[in-house]
């Protein structure tokens, strides 16, 4: 099996056991590092994430709206291996999964009483602009990132016949070195940008779990815990792997579908129902109104603003493009016989719209708990938020454990899903990698999590998905003027852009 195996994968694993080996010896020094280097990129390429962001969003709606957008990601007679509800739960799932039921809460709630973008905490215009703001952090921005990522490694593997590999999309660019070393060091940053992003995500999901089984059973939140639980959720995630993705995968994703939908109805009705949909309605309009001054938004003039800036959009732009490789390919590989047009409308309306209402509800609830005066929310780590709000609502222990099951399973299928995409590119794009390659990562992603975990926590999570965005960022423009390029010459040769009819 090992004969199947690139360089990528030895390259790749030697740079990231490095980092778990001075993150074991020295966890002061790394986290001093990460730190460090974290504050460079934020500090000094703030405004070439909110650019670039931006620039992505453009160009995937631009699609949408194009004559290329009828080509088929795959040959005529290719048709989608999902139906479209599972589709779309496996798409949803990898993309956003712990991160939502993590900040679901947290983020408006820290958003209005804690540190709002401008306004005063604890006013009627934090509470806009708490929502206002979640709801461009996970909105079509991010979704924008996964897209067009997702959309070039399924057009050159699927319709040009290329290998499954970051490297293969840059084809038109790279022409004669598209064997190339140059290559080979494209797919390594994918793989550790990967890597430190699903690492950094299943960090969150410890820290939930943990804070989760702490209200629940009055466990401690502890790190030694969260190793525990890092240790179980890792067994459990190679057992899934190990069945293949159409079992695991597949199965786990319905199964995270019917938890988060059951979680979103019970807590819509017992909570603040009307203000919930009087928010939703509100929040939308008004996040339309201003996406572009958001979208831009680095306030140059106002240092306390850039700095709340650098912690929550900078550090989510730079999450979403370390996840990107990861997401990308993996709804690539299930977005098989789905036209561009249709693509980019399930990859980029379907999730966000859920996002918004998720966040709706959410954080509109946590808000009115804490205008309520019950508790005071801010008092509590961001991992305990979402279960101290139950705490105040009927049914509590129940919403508290689908509230642990569902973050379990969005872990186990974020775990899964990526050691699938890893082994996929260290196995020279193939879309049945060696399950002993699958659980290499598995281990690995779990070393990391812990690693980042014991050296500095949440922050050290955060440095550390900056860091590996800023050189896979240079990867997406490569991308986008690559697919663009091939693109226009494909228009060409069927003769697209004589059709007035998009």
């Amino acid at each position: 099996m090992w004969s199947k195996v690139s360089s990528v994968f030895w390259v790749s694993a030697a740079i990231l056991m490095v980092a778990v080996v001075f993150g074991v010896v020295s966890p002061d020094q790394f986290e001093s590092a990460t730190s460090n280097i974290e504050s460079v990129i934020t500090s000094g390429f703030g405004w070439y994430y909110l650019i670039l962001v931006t620039v992505i969003v453009a160009f995937c709606v631009f699609l949408i709206f194009s004559p290329v957008g009828s080509i088929k990601l795959g040959k005529q007679d290719d048709k989608p291996e999902y139906s479209k509800p599972t589709w779309f739960a496996m798409l949803f799932s990898a993309g956003m999964g712990i991160g939502l039921v993590f900040w679901g809460a947290a983020e408006p709630i820290s958003h209005f009483a804690i540190d709002p973008p401008t306004a005063d905490p604890g006013t009627d215009a934090a509470i806009r602009e708490s929502m206002r703001f979640t709801f461009f952090h996970w909105g079509i921005h991010a979704w924008s990132v996964y897209a067009l990522v997702g959309l070039c490694l399924a057009y050159f593997n699927f319709r040009k016949g290329r290998p499954g590999l970051i490297s293969a999309t840059l084809s038109p660019i790279l022409g004669k070195y598209a064997h190339s070393r140059l290559a080979m060091l494209i797919d390594i940053i994918a793989v550790v940008a990967t890597v430190v992003g699903v690492a950094t995500t299943l960090g969150f999901g410890a820290v939930q779990i943990n804070g989760g089984l702490a209200y629940l059973l009055g466990i401690p939140i502890s790190f030694s815990i969260q190793l525990i639980i890092i240790v179980v959720v890792t067994a459990l995630f190679t057992m899934s792997a190990w069945s293949g993705l159409s079992k695991g995968i597949k199965y786990l994703s319905n199964t995270n579908m019917v938890l988060a939908a059951a979680l979103l109805v019970l807590v819509f009705i017992l909570g603040p129902s009307l203000f919930i949909m009087n928010m939703l309605t509100d929040t939308i309009g008004v996040y339309v109104q201003n996406i572009i001054a958001m979208s831009f938004r680095i306030a140059p003039l106002e240092p306390g603003q850039r700095e709340w800036i650098n912690g929550w959009t900078i550090f989510y732009w730079a999450w979403w493009i370390s996840w990107s490789p990861f997401v990308g390919i993996f709804i690539a590989r299930v977005s098989k016989g789905r036209t561009i047009r249709e693509f980019m409308i399930g990859v980029l309306l379907l999730p966000v719209l859920v996002s918004f209402i998720w966040f709706a509800v959410f954080g509109t609830t946590a808000i009115d708990v804490q205008m309520s005066g019950a508790v005071d929310l801010t008092k509590f780590a961001t991992e305990e938020v979402l279960f101290a709000i139950f705490n105040e609502m009927p049914l509590s222990a129940v919403l508290s454990v689908i509230a642990v099951l569902l973050i379990g399973i969005f872990f186990i299928t974020s775990a899964d899903s990526a050691t699938f995409v890893l082994g996929m590119q260290a196995s020279y794009g193939s879309l049945t990698p060696p399950n002993s390659v699958k659980l290499t990562w598995g281990f690995i992603l779990a070393a990391m999590a812990s690693i980042l975990l014991y050296s500095g926590g949440l922050p050290a999570l955060q440095n550390a998905l900056i860091i590996a965005a800023f050189p896979f960022s240079m990867i997406m423009i490569l991308m986008m003027i690559s697919i663009y390029k091939a693109l226009r010459q494909e228009r060409r040769e069927l003769g697209l852009q004589r059709r007035r009819r998009v």
